[in-house]
């Protein structure tokens, strides 16, 4: 093997290694570890129905909580339709919640996010806020987003796509699951409660 390849391997495997830590230094608390992720954390927001939500909505039940916006054109409303199907799969049971937190403040109004969630299970809250407040549970919650420019004068927004599972004290657990069977991301649910 010439040099010049054994460098490239090298600054790769070193690059990999590098982009893992830094991943575990943004989902980590600082200090002694506690064991659990340091994702989280208080909020207050609006719901589509104008009523104020807090962090005190995580408790009691899982909960699964995910950041987009109603003008996004597919990952947003597939991962709500795959949370609506494992709501599906779990039947009638009230347990189960799920918060669709926007990231587009400025689009998503209480008004614009009923309309948007009648398509959805009605076990999922949408949120919205002033954009401080938006900005800040996404800080908790380590969410990256970002409105990006598009050709027709308007925009889209670059944002996390991690579906959060929370448990029913309202602590992170792991990212959650929903490419699978939706009866197998409900039984993974179901043990949450």
């Amino acid at each position: 093997m010439t040099s010049n390849r054994l460098f490239a391997i090298a600054a790769l495997v070193v690059s990999l290694g590098v982009a893992g830590l830094g991943t575990a230094a943004i989902l980590m608390p600082h200090g002694p570890s506690s064991g659990n992720a340091a994702v989280g954390g208080p909020f207050s927001l609006t719901s589509q129905d104008g009523t104020t939500v807090t962090q005190d909505a995580l408790l009691g039940h899982p909960t699964l909580v995910f950041f987009g916006y109603t003008h996004c054109p597919d990952v947003c409303p597939t991962t709500l339709a795959d949370i609506s199907s494992v709501f599906k799969a779990l039947g009638d049971d009230e347990k189960a919640r799920a918060i669709f937190v926007t990231v587009d403040p400025q689009r998503d109004t209480p008004v614009v996010l009923k309309d948007y969630m009648t398509s959805f299970d009605p076990r999922i809250t949408a949120l919205t806020g002033t954009p401080e407040a938006i900005k800040a549970v996404e800080r908790e919650y380590k969410v990256y987003s970002k409105a990006v420019p598009d050709k027709d004068g308007t925009y889209t927004m670059d944002h996390t796509a991690i579906t959060y599972l929370m448990d029913k004290d309202g602590r992170f657990v792991s990212a959650f699951n929903l490419d699978r069977p939706a009866q197998q991301s409900a039984a993974e649910l179901k043990s949450y409660f």
